[in-house]
Parts: C-alpha cells; sequence; structure tokens
C-alpha cells in the first residue's frame, strides 16, 4: 500500500471513527462482545421443534413470548434510565438476563421455557434504550447518525460472528448456545460497570424541571408527542417483517433441506453485508432526507423477504437476505439518530425505549402471525404478505414525512436554545 493510499485511508477512519470519547468505545466493544455470543434467539424455533420436539405453532408461542418480554423491557429500561440512571439499567438488565439466559438453556419442561423466555427477554433486553439514551447524552446531533452508524455495524460485525459459530455450537450442542449467550451479556454488564460513568444530564438551571404525572403518564408522552407515534407504528410494522428471519424464516429453510450450518451461513450474510457496505454507505445516507430513506428501506426488505417465494435452497435464500439487508441499512441507523434528535434531554430513555417498543411489538406479533401463514396458508402467501407490507410502510414513511422533519427541526432548536449539562 502506497503512502498516498495509507493516507487516505486515515483520513477515511478519522471521517467515520473520530472525535467521539471515551466512554462511547467502551460501549462499542461491549456491544461487540455482546452480539458475537447472541446466538439463541436465532435458533430459538429450530431448537424448540428439532430437539424439544415441540410443533411448529408452541414454539411460536415461545418466540411470541420472548418478543413480549422485549416488548415490555423497552418501556421498562426506558423509564429506568430516565429515573435511576443509564448505567445502573444497563448493568442490572445485561447481569439479570445474562444468568436467566444461562438457566434456560437447562431448562426442559413447556411449563417452565415459556416463562422463562419472557422474564429473559424482559430483562435482558432492558438495557438497549439505557445504551442508546447514553449515547445521545454523549454525541452531539451532528455527530448522531454516524455514532448510530458505528453502533449498528458492530452489532452486526457481531452477528455474522455469531451467526457463523452458533451454526457450528448448535450442530455439537444446543446447550452451549444458551451458556456463551449469557456468559457474554455478563461480560457486558461487568465492563460497563468497570468503565462507563453515568451520563443522564442535568437540565440547566434557568430550565424548570417537568412536572411529574404518574407511571403511566410517563410511559405514554413520547406516543402522543404528534408524528413520532405514527413513527413507531411504521416502524413496528416493518419489523414484523424483519423478525420473520428468527421465527419463520429458518423453519421453512429446513423444510427445504437447508442444513443448520448452511442456515447460519446465511443468516451471516446479513451481518458480512453490513460490515462491507454500512461504511461506504452511510455518508450518502446522512446528506439524505430521513424519511425517504426509510421508505426505501422498508421497500427493500419486503421485496427480499418476497424473493423467498422462489427459494428452494441457500443461494435465492441468500440472495434475498442480501436484499433485505440493504433496506436495514436504510431503516435501522436512521431510526435511532431521528428518536435522539426529537427527545426531549431528560425523557432520551422513555422516547427510546417507545421506539424499542416497536421491536418488542413486532418481536411479540411476528412469531404468532408467521407462523399461522407458514401452517394455514403456505409459504407463497407468507412471503409475498411481507412484500406488500413492506411497500405499504415505505408508502406510509413518505405520508408522514413532512410532519416528522418539522418536529425533528422544531425539536433540535429548541435543545440548541436550553443547553444541559452532563450528569455526575
Amino acid at each position: 500500500m502506497t503512502a498516498t493510499s495509507l493516507d487516505r485511508l486515515r483520513t477515511h477512519v478519522r471521517a467515520s471513527a473520530g472525535g467521539f470519547p471515551a466512554t462511547f468505545w467502551v460501549l462499542f466493544w461491549g456491544t461487540l462482545v455482546n452480539r458475537a455470543g447472541s446466538f439463541v434467539l436465532m435458533y430459538l424455533t429450530v431448537y424448540l421443534t428439532q430437539v424439544r420436539g415441540y410443533p411448529v405453532r408452541t414454539a411460536g408461542l415461545v418466540a411470541a413470548l420472548y418478543g413480549a418480554g422485549s416488548l415490555l423491557s423497552g418501556l421498562l429500561g426506558g423509564h429506568l434510565a430516565d429515573h435511576i440512571g443509564r448505567r445502573a439499567t444497563m448493568v442490572g438488565a445485561l447481569a439479570f438476563g445474562g444468568l436467566g439466559m444461562i438457566g434456560l438453556g437447562f431448562a426442559r419442561d413447556l411449563n417452565v421455557i415459556a416463562p422463562a423466555a419472557f422474564l429473559v427477554a424482559l430483562m435482558g433486553e432492558a438495557y438497549r434504550p439505557a445504551m442508546q439514551a447514553a449515547i445521545a447524552d454523549l454525541v452531539p446531533p451532528h455527530d448522531r447518525v454516524r455514532a448510530f452508524g458505528l453502533v449498528y455495524w458492530v452489532v452486526n460485525i457481531g452477528f455474522s460472528i455469531g451467526a457463523l459459530v452458533g451454526g457450528m455450537l448448535a450442530s455439537t450442542s444446543f446447550l452451549l448456545l444458551f451458556l456463551f449467550d449469557g456468559l457474554t451479556s455478563l461480560v457486558f454488564a461487568i465492563l460497563i460497570l468497570r468503565a462507563v460513568p453515568e451520563t443522564r444530564p442535568v437540565l440547566a438551571p434557568h430550565e424548570p424541571a417537568r412536572p411529574r404525572r404518574g407511571l403511566v403518564h410517563d410511559f405514554l408522552v413520547p406516543y402522543r408527542d404528534g408524528p413520532f407515534g405514527l413513527f413507531i407504528l411504521l416502524c413496528a410494522l416493518i419489523l414484523v417483517v424483519f423478525w420473520q428471519h428468527v421465527s419463520t424464516m429458518p423453519i421453512d429453510m429446513a423444510a427445504r433441506g437447508v442444513s443448520r450450518a448452511w442456515l447460519g451461513a446465511v443468516l451471516a450474510v446479513n451481518g458480512i453485508t453490513i460490515v462491507i457496505l454500512q461504511p461506504l454507505v452511510a455518508p450518502a445516507l446522512q446528506r439524505s432526507n430521513r424519511s425517504r430513506v426509510l421508505a426505501a428501506g422498508a421497500a427493500l426488505v419486503g421485496l427480499g423477504f418476497g424473493l423467498n417465494t422462489l427459494a428452494h435452497g441457500p443461494a435465492l435464500f441468500g440472495l434475498g437476505v442480501f436484499i433485505w439487508t440493504l433496506g436495514e441499512i436504510c431503516v435501522l441507523p436512521i431510526g435511532n439518530a431521528v428518536v435522539a434528535d426529537i427527545a426531549p434531554a431528560d425523557m432520551r430513555g422513555r422516547y427510546q425505549g417507545a421506539y424499542g417498543l416497536s421491536f418488542g411489538l413486532a418481536g411479540s406479533v411476528a412469531p404468532l402471525l408467521g407462523t399461522f401463514v407458514l401452517e394455514r396458508l403456505g409459504t407463497a402467501w407468507l412471503w409475498s404478505g411481507c412484500l406488500a407490507l413492506g411497500l405499504a410502510v415505505a408508502v406510509g414513511q413518505l405520508a408522514l414525512e413532512p410532519a416528522l422533519t418539522r418536529l425533528r427541526t422544531e425539536r433540535l432548536a429548541l435543545r440548541a436554545a436550553i443547553p444541559v449539562t452532563p450528569g455526575p
């Protein structure tokens, strides 16, 4: 490599990753460790049907309970992040979630597995809104797309590692999946405990404190915030399509003769594509209108899953994963940045929790709806329905664009006028 090439590489790295505080990088590397060990969810339905011998509908129910736990964890984690702090919420959630995941691996009875899946998700996923709020605390608005893009990038590096390693572990023992998944959560909790200070901001002295009106009101504030509630609904709908890759897609692939190892390799296309392409397309996405990028992403997600109608082996399934991954690149990092820009400084946890609700709602609905359609109507209806829903969400994002852009602009201007300082 020539000196000129090295200079260009250094310039690109500085433009992509320069200027962030040390605490951000602790969260960045901890996320890599945690996501590289996140095996269980992508193999849960396969584990329940092939190892435990439960029917498809039962596997879908357990996966839905996990989704329901995720649904509530976003609200719980967001509320705790704003009231007891980002650090305490992240440490507690990761520790309890990790221990619960290890325990779930030893469960045999459905009466234990089903509620345990719910509780593991409730506790283990509650760290997410707290971490996202901490990033919003640490990073100024003009750098947030870049910051959330980097976190999203490392999440998918971890996902690609986890998909490949998980496929090998599943071929040996499913118990190893649960053990390693839980241990990586515990490692992340220890890292935060030792190296991440509290980031919750303190309002400037001249800004009056926001009056407290009860727990229910706290939870509902983001959904009553003009177009933000509709934005969350659209996010939930496209995620119903996206979550099929951990519920019905593994079942359909196994039914068409795709081995566990190939299942891991196909899903790894998702992480590998993001690792290669996300840093290249991020500058263009940052300059583009948020809602139009979200609309294009929704259409690509629908198209990628719709292609599964024609798939009979790893090749076409892999092509579909590549297409919906392009859509994912357009949807998820941009969504996080929009939420961070719109949320009032003292309610970042709750707004991130409300956004996380779209993930939990989709995680709850997607397995039930997907397995129902797969069993009753067949694969053609399932995957063509995913295509139709993706296109409908794209239209919805375009329709919401004027109001959402106006709200974001107003909030950023208000934030600039009323400064806050980092917490202790």
